[in-house]
């Protein structure tokens, strides 16, 4: 079992970015990985095969992004956020009602900071929760036979 906690980044409970600024906005969050044996075969990717639940996600509201003082839990600065389940990362943690990853093109997600850097497995895919501003804490199992 392979289990992953994923944060895009965020000033705070609003899930905005430069607060303040003129850059306020929304970020946008993506995973993808790959992880390959002693050969260099590769063993695992990311893909829909993994099973994600999104455990803070913010703005509730998308026109919080054009707030002049956004403030987290005030209309439209609502969240949703909760605590890792306790034992999701143990081996017997039952994730069937977790959906499956939603899968994003490099064009959706705008991967920067090495992302061409790393020759990707053709299977690899970029991975999030359902929303790629609003879901800011992604946690993300597989199980691997």
């Amino acid at each position: 079992m392979l289990g992953l906690v994923a944060k895009g980044f965020k000033e705070d409970d609003t899930g905005l970015e430069y607060i303040g600024t003129r850059r306020q906005q929304m970020g946008d969050g993506g995973v993808i990985m790959q992880i390959r044996d002693a050969s260099g075969a590769t063993v695992v990717v990311s893909n829909a095969d993994w099973r994600c639940h999104v455990i803070h996600a913010a703005p509730l509201d998308k026109t919080c992004e054009n707030e002049n003082d956004p403030v987290a839990g005030t209309a439209p600065c609502g969240f949703d956020a909760s605590e890792e389940p306790a034992g999701w990362d143990g081996a017997d943690f039952d994730v069937s009602s977790w959906a499956s990853a939603s899968v994003f093109s490099e064009a959706e997600v705008d991967p920067k900071f090495g992302y061409d850097e790393i020759s990707w497995d053709a299977s690899a895919e970029l991975i999030w929760g359902p929303d790629l501003e609003q879901s800011n804490t992604v946690l993300c199992r597989l199980t691997v036979n």
